[in-house]
């Protein structure tokens, strides 16, 4: 299928062409004509700033993640300029009266002295601290609604690879930046992922001493920590959101089902001078609004929690909310499941709900494209986006995973929860023990019976109209509410999407017992898996029953009716 054509609605105007007159504009056009003598600047600038870009909402997600990553590559760059990444220890002789005479490291010294003794050091560390929560809660969202909307199916099954690699990276990035203040917060958490790493089977102590170089927490973490979050983090995420950028600029980018949209085509408004001028905007909306936060927000407050020190932990500490599932998991598995080989101990407790769920995640949101096309037998490109009440098993595994991660992260929380309600500890986890399996499960099921219910009411607004608001009362005393037929670009958007059947089984014989190859048929395990993924959806109506309820709606309305 060839790459979908653009539609602008805006049309070129013509001006008379006028000798260039001397002074900065003729400065300005001669360096113009000579880059596009060197490398075709102005063919490239044509087709660029002429690209359409399709309006909804939903599509800024991405862009508040964009643009949240600018916000934390200015403010990561004034930070640096103060920040010592060192654990060598000194004698804090800085502002802060409460912490004077105490020996902490350079690294936490250092971000005391931006707190307090740079102007604007605090506001600056606050704006990049929200900056980074809100780049991942924005990509979340985003990589949710191109997941309910089935953006990731072909072509776009790469970029949808590249965003799980960019949702991984930033749990690294987060790490790695909340853990360089050297506090007893973040130290908590290095404790916790020391933990994670000393759980892998075989190389899990040899995996520590290389990273901590020695024992935990060594004297080296957070100069290597340092480089990982300033350098190998930001080159990645870059090199990763110029290839998901470069990838939306060659297959065109994707749209909601709606008059004039086809999966040819892309309607919406050219990136000069319109979508230009709205994303500059926006942007400075969201730096706006970081900004507003980091003034009025207190966040990550080390000086509360002093210095780390390994003997010590922080009470009611928890991690940033993107890691609160991990460690929920962790308090949901009952301690004691160990294997013992001779002297070494696999501790299946902490490496299986750590190490393993992560895993398990991440594997499973990168086959995914790859699975639900093979429930489907889809293998054709998509332009045009999903409503998500079209795809309900989809739409409900997503809820369900959704669901999911909530009963882990609250369990992550189960310290808190107990002493705010004055429960037992104890039974905040069995309750959770009992809801990650049981919230999912009633999450699929409600969230597919909605689906399948707004399926429906689709298809009878299609066939029957809708509802006019006038009650008649017929002969008999029945009232009844006639139906109004709904317009000829409302019935194309609500029967546009793509109705799919299950997959059969594949043949081995015919007929005649003779062997056969069935190259579109599946597995039997597939076939069922197809039949419960796609067997309850309602069809759409065809054209004929469309027709037929045209002409009844004539008749019905020709027909005499007896009023009291």
């Amino acid at each position: 299928m060839a790459r979908p054509a653009e539609v602008a609605p805006a049309a070129e105007v013509l001006e008379p062409h006028t000798p260039p007159k001397a002074g900065p504009v003729r400065e300005l056009r001669g360096v113009a004509a000579w880059l596009d003598d060197s490398v075709g600047l102005a063919k490239i600038g044509k087709a660029g700033l002429r690209k359409v870009f399709p309006d909804h909402w939903s599509f800024l997600l991405g862009e508040i993640a964009l643009y949240s990553f600018i916000v934390l590559l200015i403010t990561g760059i004034f930070l640096t300029i103060w920040f010592k990444p060192s654990m060598a220890e000194i004698e804090y002789a800085g502002t802060y009266e409460l912490m004077r005479g105490r020996h902490v490291s350079e690294a936490f010294a250092s971000t005391l002295a931006i707190s307090f003794d740079v102007r604007g050091g605090l506001l600056v560390r606050q704006i990049h601290h929200w900056a980074a929560l809100l780049f991942v809660a924005a990509l979340t969202a985003h990589m949710l609604r191109i997941f309910f909307t089935g953006a990731f199916r072909r072509p776009r099954q790469i970029n949808w690879l590249i965003g799980v690699g960019l949702m991984s990276i930033s749990l690294i990035a987060g790490f790695s930046g909340y853990s360089l203040p050297d506090d007893l917060l973040s130290g908590t958490g290095l404790r916790f992922v020391d933990g994670l790493i000393r759980s892998i089977p075989v190389v899990g102590t040899w995996l520590e001493f290389f990273i901590f170089d020695g024992e935990f927490p060594g004297e080296a973490l957070i100069p290597r920590l340092y480089m990982v979050h300033i350098l190998l983090i930001p080159g990645l995420i870059l090199g990763l959101v110029s290839a998901h950028l470069a990838l939306v600029v060659y297959h065109k980018h994707t749209q909601f089902p709606g008059p004039g949209r086809t999966e040819t085509n892309v309607v919406g408004y050219p990136l000069f001078p319109v979508y230009m001028a709205k994303a500059g905007g926006f942007f400075f909306i969201v730096f706006g609004v970081l900004i507003l936060m980091g003034a009025t927000l207190s966040i990550n407050q080390v000086w509360l929690y002093g210095p780390y020190n390994p003997a010590q932990v922080t009470a009611g500490s928890q991690p940033d909310w993107y890691m609160g599932w991990v460690e929920g998991a962790l308090r949901m598995v009952p301690p004691g499941w160990e294997s013992h080989w001779g002297p070494t101990t696999w501790t299946w407790a902490v490496f299986l709900p750590g190490v393993g769920l992560m895993g398990v995640l991440f594997t499973a949101l990168a086959l995914w494209p790859f699975i639900e096309a093979k429930l489907t037998g889809d293998t054709a490109e998509h332009n045009l986006l999903d409503r998500p009440r079209n795809a309900p098993s989809r739409t409900a595994l997503g809820v369900a995973g959704m669901a999911c991660y909530a009963m882990f992260w609250l369990n992550g929380a189960n310290d808190i929860i107990a002493t705010q309600f004055n429960v037992s500890l104890n039974a905040v986890t069995n309750v959770m023990r009992v809801m990650i399996f049981l919230a999912p499960v009633l999450a699929f099921i409600a969230t597919k019976r909605i689906c399948l219910s707004l399926q429906r009411a689709d298809r009878d607004r299609v066939l029957h109209g809708a509802e006019s608001g006038v009650i008649e009362r017929a002969a008999d005393g029945n009232y009844t509410e006639g139906h109004a037929p709904i317009g000829e670009a409302e019935a194309f958007t609500l029967t546009q999407h793509r109705q799919y059947e299950p997959r059969h089984e594949a043949l081995t014989e015919d007929e005649h017992g003779v062997r056969v190859k069935d190259a579109s048929g599946v597995s039997p395990l597939w076939a069922r898996l197809s039949r419960w993924w796609v067997g309850d959806d309602i069809s759409k109506p065809t054209a004929l029953e469309i027709e037929q309820a045209r002409h009844h709606a004539v008749d019905d309305e020709d027909a005499p009716r007896q009023l009291t």
